[in-house]
C-alpha cells in the first residue's frame, strides 16, 4: 500500500492519523493547501508525548520524511571543503548533512522541543528524524531515572547518543549546553568546552569519524556568539591535536551570517 502512495497522499494520510492520535486535536480542521497540511503535521508531531504508534503509520511517516529530506537536498561530506586541519564550516540546515553524527542542542529533559513549529535546532532535528527519536530519548531517560532517581535531568555537557532515523546522518548526539543567565564566567566557558570535548570523546568511543556541531548554547541559552565560536574552535583544535587519527572531519554548522563570519575569522 505504501509504495503506491504519492507524497501528497502520505501527507493527507499522516495528518488524519496524527489528528486521530491526539485527543485534543482530533477534530481540527485540515487546511486545503500543502503548506498548511505540513504545518499541521509538524505541529502534531512536535506536541506528541513519547509513546508507541502503529507500525503501518510509522512506515508511511518514514517514507514521507525521507522524501522531504531528499526534496530539501542531502549534503554529502565530500561537498563540504576542508578549511584547516580536518575542520570545515557549513552554513545551512543541519538536518541535510549526511555525516556520521550531527549534534543537537538539547535541554535537560532530552525529549526535544514541544513548541509547535519552533525554529530551534532541537525542534528541526526531532521533526525530520520522526517520532521514533523522542521515543528513544524517553527510553534512555527512563533508564537513567531508574538508576539515578525519578527527578533525574541530563546534566550539562553529558552527551546522549541516539539513532538518526529518517535523517541522512547516521547518529544524533544530544547535549545540554550551559545557560548564561547573568554575566559570562570561567565556569560557563569550561562547561561549553566540555560539550565539544565530550561529544568528540563519544564519537571516538563509537567509531564515528565525521561530526557536525551546531552553535551550542548561542540561542535561547544566551552564550555570546563570538566567545562561543572561540571556545569551540580552540577546544576542537586541541582535541584533534591529541587524537590525530580519530576524526576525518569536524564541521561547524552555522545558520546565522554572524556565526559564519566568526568561524571564518578563527579558521583562516
Amino acid at each position: 500500500m505504501n509504495e503506491k502512495m504519492t507524497q501528497n497522499g502520505r501527507l493527507d494520510y499522516l495528518v488524519e492519523e496524527f489528528k486521530a492520535d491526539s485527543v485534543q486535536y482530533k477534530d481540527l480542521q485540515t487546511p486545503d493547501d500543502t503548506e498548511g497540511k505540513r504545518r499541521i503535521l509538524r505541529s502534531l508531531m512536535n506536541i506528541r508525548m513519547p509513546r508507541k504508534m502503529g507500525e503501518a503509520i510509522l512506515a508511511v511517516q518514514d517514507e514521507y520524511l525521507q522524501e522531504r529530506v531528499r526534496e530539501n537536498g542531502i549534503v554529502e561530506l565530500a561537498a563540504i571543503p576542508v578549511i584547516r586541519d580536518r575542520m570545515s564550516i557549513w552554513q545551512g540546515d543541519i538536518t541535510r548533512l549526511a555525516v556520521d553524527a550531527i549534534v543537537n542542542a538539547a535541554n535537560s529533559q532530552m525529549l526535544g522541543c514541544f513548541v509547535p513549529m519552533h525554529t530551534c535546532i532541537d525542534n528541526c532535528i526531532h521533526t525530520f528524524a520522526g517520532i521514533q527519536l523522542r521515543e528513544e530519548c524517553n527510553r534512555q531517560m527512563n533508564a537513567l531515572r531508574i538508576r539515578y532517581g525519578r527527578d533525574y535531568e541530563q546534566p550539562t555537557a553529558v552527551p546522549m547518543l541516539t539513532e538518526a532515523y529518517n535523517l541522512p546522518a547516521k547518529k544524533v548526539i544530544h547535549i545540554v549546553g550551559p545557560i548564561v543567565q547573568g554575566s559570562l564566567n570561567a565556569s560557563l566557558e569550561n562547561d561549553l568546552a566540555a560539550c565539544y570535548r565530550n561529544t568528540l570523546d563519544m564519537c571516538l568511543e563509537n567509531g564515528l569519524k565525521s561530526v557536525a556541531f551546531c552553535c551550542i548554547s548561542t540561542g535561547v541559552f544566551h552564550f555570546p556568539n563570538k566567545r562561543a565560536a572561540e571556545i569551540a574552535v580552540q577546544t576542537v583544535t586541541d582535541w584533534l591535536d591529541e587524537h590525530p587519527e580519530a576524526m576525518e572531519r569536524v564541521i561547524f554548522n552555522v545558520f546565522k551570517d554572524e556565526d559564519k563570519a566568526y568561524y571564518e575569522q578563527l579558521l583562516q
